[in-house]
């Protein structure tokens, strides 16, 4: 029970740090410069700007940004229930307050390279430790589910959010221009990448398949020179008929040399399919999280 606990606070506290960093993107790197990526808070920059003319600074972030979300939590917990609110709650009410008392800064200093590798770095580190924690920060992706669950049902959540995110990136190209916009998306595919990186692991591995007549002594060899696992998988030529066993070895990308050796020397014959893993769990790799769960 007390190690529930821990996990539980260690998983919230990533969602603060993971929210704080997704607020510096959007406060220090994409208002000063007017990029719009999507979501809410893509929106409250717009929001900001145009009220600039009426309300000296415009409308903070933070506030528009809490405005949008309030009525959607709102409609979210009754018609969903508590359950699909749980965390996300969390981290929009700590991507609002960050976005509160972080300092006015302006890092890019009307360098768009700067602001679109940079914010979008930030911004994907931060998702991704968010994600992470089995959260998200509010915003479009809730749209986009309550859309899915009450009037879309034949598109996916993930369809529903782009559509509605192309059209706050699209507000954002008539309010600020082109150039800010083709920028924008470049931070968008930067975030990105770097928030799958986060929640897929940085230990790349590689899968090799292994076809050879010789399998026995080339799967005895690499069990005794890598000391990694080797399953044989039954499969048969479709050209020939013959049945064969094809071997399966998943090592780290340094070993992969030594593999391809190996089979070389010992079936020169051999065909050998190398791909690329992004996450492997178990025993010689990385280990799984061990959780107890109370009765």
């Amino acid at each position: 029970m007390e190690k529930k606990y821990k996990t539980i606070i260690k998983e919230y506290f990533m969602i603060a740090i993971g929210t704080a960093l997704v607020s510096m993107a959007y406060s220090w790197i994409y208002d000063p410069i007017h990029l719009v990526d999507g979501g809410f808070t893509g929106l409250a920059i717009v929001i900001k700007s145009i009220t600039s003319k009426i309300i000296s600074g415009g409308i903070p972030l933070w506030v528009t940004n809490t405005a949008l979300n309030f009525p959607i939590f709102v409609v979210a917990y009754i018609t969903m229930g508590k359950k699909f609110v749980g965390r996300t709650l969390f981290g929009a009410v700590m991507l609002s307050f960050w976005l509160g008392v972080l300092p006015a800064l302006d890092i890019p200093k009307g360098d768009y390279v700067i602001a679109a590798v940079f914010g979008g770095l930030l911004a994907g580190v931060g998702l991704g430790l968010t994600f992470k924690s089995k959260a998200t920060t509010g915003g479009t992706d809730m749209v986009a589910a309550l859309i899915h669950n009450k009037l879309l049902k034949h598109y996916s959540v993930a369809q529903i959010m782009q559509f509605v995110d192309f059209i706050i990136i699209g507000i954002g190209l008539v309010i600020f221009g082109l150039r800010s916009t083709l920028y924008a998306m470049i931070a968008i595919t930067i975030a990105s990448k770097t928030s799958d990186t986060i929640l897929e692991g940085f230990k790349f591995s590689k899968a090799a398949y292994i076809i050879t007549d010789k399998y026995d002594e080339v799967a005895e060899t690499l069990l005794e020179a890598l000391d990694r696992g080797v399953t044989g998988l039954d499969a048969r030529g479709m050209y020939t008929g013959d049945k064969k066993c094809v071997l399966y070895c998943v090592v780290s990308k340094k070993e992969i040399v030594t593999l391809k050796e190996i089979v070389v020397q010992i079936d020169p014959n051999a065909f050998v399919i190398v791909s690329d893993v992004r996450e492997v769990l178990g025993e010689g790799f990385q280990e799984y999280a061990k959780v107890t769960k109370s009765k």
